[in-house]
């Protein structure tokens, strides 16, 4: 089996790879554009083996997707490359737009004229998988509801109204042309190799460097975490074992507001960093809160029972054991965080 896997240089797309080099005997074709947030340390060791091969192309470059497919011939593709910061959507919205909806359509045009060119098994056992995000449905009001496979759009930033507009590709590319699409919704990510401009990363790296620890507004704000690599084996179970022109809602049924999440992980540096912020007794003292951002989304949360009872997934991680190990990560790990913070990995990410 030989999986062509779209931002696999990313956070996400990183994990599912690592899960699958790991996990299975398949093939990794890795795509990516290795914008900011690519990082190819974050696959250390996977340069080496046989079944895993990187092509640097920009997924908005027709030329260079339809090239990649026809060298590569992959028999499923999983597509994870996105622009997926909130912030700067806000701040330059345009990026976004291009990579988000024009490369989303730009690799489904592509992957439609290599499928029509496969027979056989090749051609019933293809598969597209599409990974978006929970984000898309805007939020949920009051702490009794949560998004299903059914929920109606409502995006609130140009992020999410960019991932929306993917997603209603994805959908009419299936229906329209007969692609085998399947589309994924996750809750926030937290784990290993997470860009430091996100919030569990940020907040660590502040906290051990005694930096500030900014919340937006009064840290009420509730989302559902899921730790990476229970959503790299979530993303392999739709994709070998998910039926084709479904949705599947992946959570870790683990709601927190953000200022519970910032304060368990300054009481994790409590326990394992003897050496406390100067004049401060503890890391939550580090906390402070800042302007919140426009249309900031109140709550998100996610009902996984579809993934649960159809393909028998459920997160191995609880919210406390999760984020435990991903601090003890990124204590550890000083390395890798330590040369994105002073630009050296702009090198590392090359594969330099």
């Amino acid at each position: 089996m030989k999986i062509l896997i779209t931002g696999g240089a990313g956070f996400i797309g990183s994990a599912v790879i690592r899960e699958i080099l790991s996990e299975t005997d398949f093939e990794i074709v890795n795509v990516d554009k290795l914008t900011y947030a690519g990082n190819l340390e974050s696959l250390p060791g996977a340069e080496l083996m046989d079944r895993y091969r990187f092509e640097h192309i920009d997924i908005c470059d027709e030329k260079a997707v339809a090239g990649v497919l026809t060298k590569h011939e992959p028999q499923m593709i999983m597509h994870l490359a996105a622009e997926s910061h909130v912030d700067r959507s806000i701040d330059g919205p345009s990026t976004f737009m291009k990579t988000n909806i024009l490369g989303t359509f730009c690799l489904l045009e592509q992957t439609r004229h290599y499928f029509a060119t496969l027979e056989g098994v090749k051609k019933s056992n293809f598969r597209f998988v599409h990974v978006s995000t929970d984000e898309v449905f805007g939020d949920l009001e009051g702490t009794d509801s949560y998004f299903s496979e059914a929920t109606s759009y409502d995006p609130s930033s140009p992020y999410s109204a960019s991932k929306a507009s993917s997603d209603h590709l994805v959908r009419a590319w299936g229906r329209t042309y007969g692609l085998p699409v399947l589309i994924t919704n996750c809750s926030n990510n937290y784990g290993p190799y997470h860009f430091p401009e996100k919030l569990v990363p940020h907040m660590i790296i502040n906290g051990l460097a005694g930096n500030p620890m900014p919340l937006y507004g009064d840290g009420s704000q509730i989302r559902d975490w899921l730790y990476v690599e229970d959503h790299a084996k979530a993303l392999l179970k739709v994709l070998t074992k998910g039926k084709i022109g479904e949705t599947y809602m992946i959570g870790g049924n683990n709601e927190k507001t953000n200022l519970a999440v910032v304060s368990f992980i300054c009481d994790v540096l409590d326990e394992y960093v003897s050496e406390k912020p100067q004049g401060k007794k503890s890391f939550r003292d580090l906390i402070t809160f800042v302007e919140d951002r426009p249309g900031h989304d109140g709550r998100y949360a996610i009902d996984a029972t579809k993934i649960r009872e159809e393909l028998c997934w459920r997160p191995d991680e609880t919210f406390d054991s999760g984020m435990r190990k991903t601090v003890l990560w990124y204590i550890n790990n000083r390395r890798w965080w330590d040369r994105i913070i002073s630009g050296s990995y702009s090198l590392g990410r090359l594969g330099i």
